[in-house]
């Protein structure tokens, strides 16, 4: 993978964990990246599932491609104790985890940001989640579609005589 001279960019210097699978959390890393930021993606050993999503090229994800683009990719099982020491060791050298893990989720594996900001008091934790991290929606899945549809969004795209489409927002 070809990365992004690290030396340009507004962000550079800074280095991001991105903790998060899927769309939500990969597309901001891959945000931080693009802007100059060192990004390091934490993956599980069978890979993002977004590995599988999109068309696919001698068996890789385009999409994969370009949200994976201008990162290290590293494959740690988060739900280890080993996994989890490999995360404390290096938060140290990390100024931003991105997380959009199920809120609790972190916490549950001694990696919320109450027990990382120990390690370093200057980290800077960014959770994305569809409904926040309390209230009561906060433990329902909260993909794009979903906030289209109850946004009340999806009912104003689309042709009168078919079904709501999907919002063209990227």
């Amino acid at each position: 993978m070809n990365k992004l001279d690290q030396t340009c960019g507004p962000l550079s210097g800074y280095r991001v964990l991105e903790m998060g699978s899927t769309i939500a959390g990969p597309f901001c890393g891959r945000l931080l990246a693009d802007f100059g930021a060192e990004v390091i993606k934490v993956e599980p050993f069978e890979g993002d599932a977004v590995r599988t999503m999109g068309h696919h090229v001698k068996d890789k994800s385009l999409y994969a491609s370009s949200i994976f683009r201008n990162k290290s990719l590293i494959s740690v099982d988060l739900r280890t104790s080993e996994g989890q020491e490999v995360i404390r060791k290096l938060i140290p050298k990390i100024d931003v985890i991105v997380e959009n893990f199920r809120p609790g989720g972190l916490e549950k594996w001694g990696l919320g940001y109450e027990d990382l900001k120990t390690i370093n008091p200057s980290l800077i934790m960014a959770r994305i989640s569809g409904f926040g991290q309390t209230g009561p929606y906060s433990q329902r899945t909260g993909y794009g579609v979903i906030g289209e549809a109850l946004s009340g969004l999806r009912h104003i795209t689309g042709d009168p005589d078919r079904p709501p489409t999907r919002v063209g927002v990227l």
